[in-house]
């Protein structure tokens, strides 16, 4: 494949709306797990709500790791590949309804 070809400025565009979209799910995630926090009597780790992405394994396991360096006894992996999970049926879910809806 030639550059010219696949690098136009309609992928260019592509890339960056997936980037910020990637960005803001990520970001939501952790915000959101902090607002939990707020309200629930047992805590949980703000970062597992990064790894709610439908990125599997690779968010599960980078939340893992920044929860070890942070902690070394921190082991998240179970939980985030938890998250992990319900990211990818949520996408499912919406995807489903997105084309319930353009198929009309």
């Amino acid at each position: 494949t030639q550059g010219d070809v696949f690098l136009t400025p309609k992928s260019i565009g592509i890339f960056v709306m997936g980037s910020v979209a990637f960005s803001v799910a990520t970001a939501s995630g952790v915000i959101f797990a902090k607002i939990m926090n707020l309200f629930t009597k047992d805590k949980i780790n703000p970062l597992l709500g990064a790894a709610g992405v439908s990125a599997v394994p690779g968010s599960a396991r980078e939340v893992h790791l920044i929860g070890q360096q942070a902690d070394p006894t921190n082991y998240l992996l179970m939980d985030a590949m938890a998250c992990n999970a319900s990211g990818v049926i949520g996408s499912a879910i919406c995807a489903g309804v997105l084309w319930s809806f353009l198929a009309n």
